[in-house]
């Protein structure tokens, strides 16, 4: 007969199966990591490339798709090595579905290239296609964050998540303000995307330092270097104060890109230490899990041995049933195995240990949660209003501050109203 220690084993087993997905998921998160910044600095060059009508950068945009193409290599070779059995992931539809999206979008790449090369796109058209494609595996790393069971590790997830959705911010800024440069012209539309870009990656970065460990967030102020920031600011202004439809100096163009470059290329480096300190979790957490089960294996054969007593143990029993006790009773005197009451011991430490980890857990992920209404709000408006991404989200945060709530009970209220705005928008 399966014993509560024989149920304390197998709980200790599924541990270390989550802990080996979550390892696996890790290695995924690091490897989508890089091709996003791949990515992001094709599509600066991109824009480079097109705001000089063709003229500049041609030959760095085609070495930097090389790299790009070599890191998906990798990134396919990662989801190949996934297990796509039913049941493996607890989000596995939700996950799946991402990386079949991301794959389609890997797939059509070749043929936005070719459209970028034969200037068939415009600056902004070409922004938002590989926006779309980032977006696709930004998405990846959200569902990975929301299939951590250990809070340790779901707080280094959602992090990291929000770390490179503000890098995202960032590097689409990059590509906004050099296709301005390069172009040698202002536009108002242009000017009001940066400067909901520049709020976006403020916002990300403060959830970043809510979750990111101390040794992350040290070391992302070290790389916010004053001299980097300062060059930034001052080309910032350029942008964001020159009169609509004014010239631009276009040899601000390299300029701004190279500044911008240095700070994504440091933020790369905050990047690679979240995904070690992962990976270094995650084979911590396994190692001192394994070595739990071999204690309860170990207890579990002397239970069996010889020197087994036979029968429950007064005290055992005395200790489940500790808080049913009336106050003042005193507890007998603790006799027979002790082998019986370590066991119990460690099942409600494990209870415990469990409870604790679901309530941090919960906290954890409402930050996932808020970002998912919000941005599933904001797609209704877009939808409904006809309303781009900076419009749709500068109308939720206006109506949170005229009614004095948070964004996500916004969010939540336009929701509500889901099928309101699709009545009016017949």
């Amino acid at each position: 007969m399966k014993t509560g220690l024989s149920f304390l084993m197998a709980a200790k087993q599924c541990e270390m199966a989550d802990l080996r997905q979550l390892q696996q998921t890790s290695a995924l998160v690091r490897v989508t990591s890089r091709m996003i910044h791949e990515l992001q600095r094709e599509r600066g060059l991109s824009n480079l490339f097109l705001g000089s009508r063709g003229e500049r950068f041609g030959e760095a945009l085609r070495g930097q798709t090389g790299a790009s193409d070599a890191t998906a290599v990798e990134l396919r070779a990662a989801f190949d090595g996934l297990d796509t059995g039913a049941g493996r992931h607890d989000n596995g539809a939700r996950l799946f579905s991402r990386i079949a999206y991301v794959l389609h979008g890997l797939g059509a790449l070749p043929g936005l290239r070719s459209g970028i090369a034969a200037l068939q796109w415009t600056p902004a058209r070409a922004t938002a296609a590989y926006g779309q494609l980032i977006a696709g595996l930004l998405a990846v790393v959200c569902e990975a964050a929301d299939t951590a069971s250990d809070p340790a590790i779901s707080r280094l997830l959602v992090a990291l998540f929000n770390f490179m959705q503000g890098k995202e911010f960032a590097g689409q800024e990059r590509a906004t303000g050099a296709a301005m440069f390069a172009s040698g012209a202002t536009e108002h539309d242009a000017q009001q995307r940066l400067l909901h870009l520049i709020d976006s990656q403020e916002r990300c970065l403060q959830v970043f330092s809510d979750f990111a460990s101390h040794d992350t967030r040290s070391l992302w102020r070290e790389c916010q270097r004053a001299s980097a920031l300062v060059e930034l600011e001052r080309m910032r202004r350029l942008l964001g104060t020159a009169s609509v439809g004014g010239p631009l100096n276009t040899q601000l163009s390299q300029p701004w890109f190279d500044c911008c470059s240095q700070r994504m290329d440091e933020m790369r480096l905050v990047e690679n230490q979240m995904t070690q300190e992962l990976l270094q979790r995650c084979a911590t957490q396994l190692a001192a899990t394994d070595q739990e089960l071999q204690h309860l294996q170990e207890l579990q054969a002397r239970l069996d041995g010889p020197q087994a007593s036979a029968g429950t143990d007064p005290a055992v029993l005395e200790q489940f049933f500790h808080d049913a006790r009336p106050s003042g009773t005193a507890p007998t005197q603790p006799v027979g195995s002790q082998l019986e009451r370590s066991v119990l011991d460690m099942v409600q430490a494990q209870a415990q240990r469990l409870q604790s980890m679901a309530d941090e857990l919960d906290t954890v992920r409402a930050s996932l949660n808020e970002r998912k209404v919000i941005e599933r709000a904001k797609g209704l408006l877009m939808a409904h209003r006809q309303l781009n991404e900076e419009a749709a989200h500068k109308a939720m945060r206006q109506m949170a501050m005229s009614q004095n709530k948070r964004l996500v009970d916004v969010a939540e209220a336009v929701l509500a109203m889901r099928d309101v705005l699709a009545a009016s928008g017949r």
